[in-house]
C-alpha cells in the first residue's frame, strides 16, 4: 500500500489531495498558508492530514508539490544578486531588449531594471557565429580575467549568456567549469542549458532569472527535502513545472525558473483529467483563489503551451501552460479610483490580515466580504466551519463604499461581485475569443476556493451553457499534482528550409533529441510501456517574425521509433495550423523550421477514471437548512442549503440553491439546474 499526495501552496490556503493506490481512497485537506515560509504550512498540513485520515507517514510514496516560491521572489524582487557574463559588445542587451513599449498608451511606463545591474555585467572576448562556427576563439586568459571579476563582485549567482551558444555551447561550458572551480559556492546558469533556443534577448532574460532564483529555491528545496525525509522517509518529492509535469527537487534547484507558474499549471492538468472523465474534454478553467484568478482554455483534454510569457514584467522563453491571470480573488479589495469609479483588485488583503470577515484585523472591503453580506457564504465559516466568518465586520467594511455610492450595503456588495465577474470575463475573452475560439462551445470549470461562487455569473455573461464543478474544486490544483506525469522538454534550434534536400539534416536533429529523451527516461527509471514522446516543430513562412508549433508525431510506449513526416506532410500540417490561426495560407511560399521540440513524459501511478458511484434512483436530496441569499441587487430569496458530501450520483437540485463543502461553496442561481454525474461532479445547466 502506498499513498500519493499532491500539495499546492496558495496565497491564502495550502491544499492537499491524497490518493491510496491500494484501495483507491482519496481524501483532501486544507490549512492556512505561511507566506514567510511556505514549507512550514506544507509540513504541518501533512502532519494534520496523516492524523485526520489515519495515514501512516511511512506509507507516503510521493509528494508532488506546486510551489509559488519562484513567482513570489520575482514579484517581490527578493532573489539573489546576480552577475552576467556575455559576449564582448553585448553587455547592454538586457536593457536594449526589443524596443517595444510595455504599455502602448503609457508614455512614461518602462521595463523593470535588469536583475543583473550594469556594474555586474561583464564582457568576454569570444564570438560564435550563427552556424556554430568559431569566429573569435576563447582563450584561457580571457576566462581567468572574467572569473577574477566575478570573485571581486562577490555574488552568489552567475548567468553565462554568449551569442549563439544555443548552436555551439563549447565556450559557455568552459566558462562554467572555470567558475565552479574558482568559486565553489556560486550557482552558475548557462543559457545553453537553461533554454538552448533561438532569440537572444529572451534567452538572456530567462537565464538571468534562473540564476537570480537558484540560491533561494535551492535553500527552500533542501529544507523541504530534509524535513520530509524525517516526516515521511519513503516519500519522493516531485516539483511541478510551468509546463504541467513533474521534475525532481534536485532538478528544480538547477532550473528554478521552470517552476514560475507551477501552481496554475497543476490546476489545468487536474481540470483536463476531470474534463476527460466527465466526457467534456473541451473546457475553460476559472481558477479563483484568494488573490488572483487564472483562466485557461483546454481542447481535447490538453491545454496549449505558450513559449513567450512574462512574469513580474520580465520576459521568459520556456514552455508554460497558457494561463492568463488577473487580480481577481476572494481577497481582492474594492476601492475608488481618482475618477470616482468603483474598482476591484488587483490589490488583495491576502492571507494576513485577510478579508475583514476573517476577523484577523483586516478592515478593507473585499470580494469575500461581499459574498458573506449577500448570504452566498455562510457565517458558519470556511473549512467545514473551523474558520468562522464575521458578517458584522464584513458589513462595516463595505458600508463606507455604500455611503459614498448612496446605495444599500447589499446593492454595493452586488456591484462589487459584478465588477470582479467582469474582470474574469475579460480574462476569458483573451484566451478564447481573441484567439479564434468561441467560449460558447466550451464548458466552464471553476476551480479554487472562490471559483464556484462566481462561475454561473461568469458563464452567463459569456453565453456558456454548462458549468462543471469538480468534486473538490478548491483542491483541484493539489489533485492535478497527483495525476501529473514526469515531464521533460528538449529543444534544438536550427533554421532549416523545409525542402527535400534538408530531410536528412532534420531527421538527424530529431534523432539527437530522441537520444536525449532516452537518456532522461533511463535516469528517471521510466519503464518502456510508461513512456510517451511528442514531437512538435516550430514552423513559419520565410520572412515571418513568429512561428507556429505544429505537432508532427506522437509515440506511446515502445511501439515504434519517432518518425519525421515527409516534406509534403510537414507543409500540409503547417498550412492547416496557419489557416486556423490567421484565416489563410499560401501553399506556394517557402516554409522554414525554427525549432525542433520533443516532450518526454513518464506516466506515474494515479487515480483511475472509473465511475465514482452508482446512480441513485430518487435524485431529490434533502436540504440541511435555509437562509436568505441575494441573487440580485435588492431582493433576497429564501434559499435551500445542501451539503455536497451528502449528494450522490443522479441527484438533481433546482435553483436557487447554495451547496457547501469543505473547500468551496457553489451558487446555483434561480432557474438553473444542478445534477450530480457519475464522477460526482456538479453539472449546472444555465437557463437561457
Amino acid at each position: 500500500m502506498a499513498w500519493y499526495v499532491g500539495c499546492d501552496v496558495g496565497g491564502t490556503f495550502t491544499d492537499f489531495f491524497a490518493f491510496d493506490d491500494a484501495s483507491g481512497r482519496c481524501c483532501v485537506h486544507k490549512t492556512p498558508s505561511t507566506p514567510d515560509n511556505p514549507g512550514a504550512a506544507i509540513l504541518q498540513g501533512l502532519r494534520d492530514l496523516c492524523e485526520a485520515q489515519a495515514i501512516a507517514p511511512g506509507s507516503i510514496a510521493r509528494l508532488a508539490h506546486g510551489t509559488t516560491v519562484a513567482t513570489n521572489a520575482l514579484i517581490q524582487r527578493r532573489g539573489t544578486p546576480v552577475a552576467l557574463i556575455t559576449t564582448e559588445g553585448f553587455r547592454d542587451l538586457l536593457e536594449i531588449g526589443r524596443q517595444i513599449r510595455p504599455k502602448l498608451y503609457d508614455l512614461k511606463a518602462d521595463y523593470p531594471q535588469p536583475l543583473a545591474p550594469r556594474h555586474q555585467r561583464f564582457e568576454i572576448s569570444e564570438r560564435i557565429g550563427a552556424k556554430g562556427q568559431v569566429i573569435k576563439p576563447l582563450d584561457d586568459a580571457a576566462i581567468d580575467a572574467v572569473v577574477a571579476q566575478i570573485v571581486e563582485a562577490d555574488v552568489k549567482a552567475v548567468a553565462v549568456c554568449l551569442l549563439f551558444a544555443f548552436v555551439n555551447p563549447e565556450h559557455e561550458n568552459r566558462i562554467g567549469v572555470a567558475l565552479r572551480k574558482a568559486v565553489p559556492g556560486v550557482d552558475v546558469s548557462l543559457s545553453s542549458d537553461v533554454q538552448p533556443e533561438f532569440r537572444e534577448y529572451e534567452r538572456f532574460s530567462t537565464t538571468v532569472l534562473n540564476a537570480y532564483l537558484q540560491p533561494l529555491v535551492s535553500r527552500y528545496m533542501t529544507f523541504l527535502q530534509d524535513e520530509l525525509s524525517t516526516l515521511a522517509p519513503d516519500a519522493k518529492l516531485g516539483i511541478n513545472q510551468s509546463s504541467g509535469g513533474l521534475m525532481s527537487a534536485d532538478r528544480a534547484c538547477v532550473y528554478p525558473i521552470r517552476t514560475a507558474l507551477s501552481g496554475p499549471a497543476a490546476g489545468v492538468v487536474g481540470a483536463g483529467h476531470i474534463g476527460r472523465a466527465a466526457g467534456r474534454p473541451d473546457v475553460v478553467t476559472l481558477d479563483m483563489g484568494g488573490t488572483s484568478a487564472d483562466v485557461c482554455l483546454i481542447r481535447n483534454g490538453e491545454a496549449s503551451v505558450n513559449f513567450d510569457q512574462s512574469i513580474a514584467e520580465f520576459p521568459i522563453r520556456l514552455p508554460m501552460v497558457d494561463v492568463h491571470t488577473v487580480g481577481a480573488g476572494g481577497g481582492s479589495i474594492a476601492w475608488f479610483d481618482r475618477d470616482g469609479l468603483l474598482k476591484v483588485g488587483p490589490a488583495s488583503a491576502g492571507a494576513d490580515p485577510g478579508p475583514a470577515c476573517y476577523g484577523m484585523g483586516g478592515t478593507e472591503p473585499t470580494v469575500s466580504d461581499a459574498n458573506l453580506v449577500l448570504g452566498r457564504l455562510s457565517e458558519d465559516g470556511l473549512l467545514g466551519g473551523s474558520m468562522g466568518l464575521d458578517k458584522v465586520a464584513a458589513t462595516n467594511a463595505l458600508r463606507p463604499l455604500a455611503d459614498q455610492l448612496g446605495y444599500t450595503v447589499e446593492r454595493t456588495a452586488h456591484g462589487v461581485l459584478g465588477i470582479v465577474v467582469a474582470n474574469m470575463v475579460r480574462a476569458i475573452r483573451v484566451i478564447s475569443i481573441e484567439r479564434g475560439h468561441d467560449p460558447r462551445r466550451f464548458a466552464l470549470m471553476p476551480l479554487g476556493g472562490a471559483g464556484p461562487l462566481h462561475a454561473v455569473d461568469v458563464a452567463r455573461a459569456l453565453g456558456v451553457g454548462q458549468v462543471i464543478v469538480p468534486a473538490a474544486p478548491g483542491i483541484l490544483c493539489a489533485q492535478g499534482l497527483v495525476v501529473s506525469d514526469l515531464k521533460e522538454n528538449f529543444v534544438a534550434s536550427a533554421r532549416t528550409l523545409v525542402a527535400d534536400d534538408a530531410v536528412a539534416e532534420m531527421a538527424g536533429r530529431v534523432e539527437g533529441l530522441a537520444k536525449d529523451a532516452a537518456a532522461w527516461f533511463a535516469d528517471e527509471g521510466v519503464e518502456p510501456d510508461a513512456r510517451r514522446l511528442d514531437l512538435v516543430i516550430d514552423m513559419r513562412y520565410v520572412g515571418q517574425n513568429f512561428e507556429l508549433g505544429v505537432a508532427v508525431d506522437q509515440v506511446e510506449g515502445a511501439e515504434r521509433a519517432l518518425h519525421l513526416p515527409d516534406v509534403a506532410r510537414m507543409k500540409k500540417l503547417f498550412f492547416e495550423a496557419h489557416e486556423q490561426s490567421y484565416g489563410f495560407h499560401n501553399p506556394d511560399d517557402p516554409v522554414e523550421v525554427v525549432n525542433f521540440r520533443l516532450t518526454a513524459r513518464g506516466r506515474l501511478r494515479k487515480p483511475d477514471e472509473a465511475p465514482a458511484g452508482e446512480v441513485s434512483e430518487g435524485g431529490d436530496p434533502t436540504p440541511v437548512g435555509r437562509r436568505l441569499v441575494y441573487f440580485d441587487a435588492d431582493n433576497a430569496d429564501d434559499t435551500p442549503l445542501y451539503d455536497r458530501a451528502a449528494l450522490r450520483a443522479g441527484d438533481a437540485i433546482a435553483g436557487p440553491a447554495i451547496i457547501g463543502q469543505l473547500d468551496t461553496t457553489t451558487v446555483v442561481h434561480p432557474g438553473d439546474l444542478a445534477t450530480v454525474d457519475i464522477q460526482l461532479n456538479l453539472i449546472i445547466e444555465i437557463a437561457p
